[in-house]
């Protein structure tokens, strides 16, 4: 299949493997790179830019397909030292970025200047033409369904994918909800060039998440997942469990009082130590995971090989079957 976003990127499928915290390694990217995808590392995930290089450099060594770093910008408790990772992105020779968050703009000459390509994930059409404005190659775009910092408007892809159709002359991906062939031709047609999956990623034999995981998400429904960190403006889709359920109590008993919630208040249940408990580990109600809406659309757990091919095949079959047959006679 040919689209806007496999002919920037030099890749045989239209679909992008999200950057996730402490899922996005060599082992996940390498492997939907090789099955025709974008695999994506998760630079922060790395505790240093100099294991970020060699991350790269061992991702290099699983592939010889294009893969690509994620850089996130988002509120921190310490900030990480971004022109740094910046600096052994492009030593690595990585030449596609998929940056999140807040706006990228000041990174962004360093990274042109390099030759680098940058997709820029977007929640809403002003941040996604803000995006095409300071010279993003790329758009992702993600809707309310997403797993993560789904943002504040609360826009789901049927609504927010024709929008920014309307208004994007870059190329762009769907995010959020998408998981199969199904979900492929959704986005096709609802303007999109492309896909972009994390959750669904998470579920396979090469996603190097502990096993609970991945049979959690199998059993999960579209009912499952829960929204914290509203009441501060840093809205996140988990899926629910005890550690969710005593944030969302904090939260609550914070509004009922009259005060302001303090991300102190929930930094036990939301810090990066209890998701690498979770994701690591298996131990399921340790912290808050991201996860979207999508689960309820994982019901096995295969290579990322057989899951791009099954998706490109139901794909190919829904347009040359049930959509082009609906237009004979």
């Amino acid at each position: 299949m040919k689209t806007r976003i496999t002919e920037l990127f030099n890749i045989r499928h239209p679909i992008i493997q999200g950057g996730m915290h402490y899922v996005g390694y060599a082992e996940l990217a390498s492997a939907v790179s090789n099955a025709g995808g974008l695999g994506i590392i998760t630079a922060l995930t790395q505790p240093t830019p100099e294991d970020l290089a060699k991350e790269i450099a061992r991702c290099r060594e699983m592939t010889d397909q294009p893969f690509g770093v994620n850089l996130t910008f988002l509120p921190a408790f310490t900030a990480p030292p971004y022109p740094e990772y910046i600096d052994a992105i492009i030593a690595g020779g990585v030449r596609i970025v998929e940056t999140a968050g807040r706006n990228p703009q000041e990174h962004l000459p360093r990274l042109q200047e390099a030759g680098v390509m940058v997709i820029h994930k977007c929640t809403s059409v002003r941040h996604a033409l803000k995006a095409e404005s300071i010279g993003c190659d790329a758009v992702s775009v993600d809707g309310f369904e997403c797993g993560g910092h789904p943002g504040e408007d609360d826009i789901p892809n049927m609504i927010l994918l024709p929008r920014a159709a309307e208004e994007l002359s870059i190329p762009f991906v769907s995010s959020g909800g998408m998981a199969n062939g199904r979900s492929l031709v959704a986005s096709l047609a609802l303007g999109a060039d492309g896909m972009n999956m994390g959750t669904r990623f998470i579920a396979t034999q090469e996603a190097p998440v502990h096993e609970n995981v991945k049979r959690t998400l199998v059993a999960a429904t579209e009912l499952d997942t829960r929204l914290i960190m509203r009441p501060i403006r840093n809205t996140e889709r988990v899926l629910n469990n005890a550690a969710v359920e005593e944030i969302l109590n904090i939260e609550r008993r914070r509004q009922e009082a009259g005060e302001a919630l303090q991300i102190s208040d929930i930094r036990h249940l939301v810090a990066g130590s209890e998701n690498r408990k979770v994701l690591q580990q298996g131990q399921m109600d340790a912290g808050a995971w991201s996860c979207g809406m999508v689960a309820g659309l994982i019901h096995d757990i295969p290579t990322c090989k057989e899951l791009l091919d099954s998706i490109m095949e139901e794909a190919e079959a829904l347009i040359r079957g049930r959509l082009s047959g609906m237009l004979e006679g």
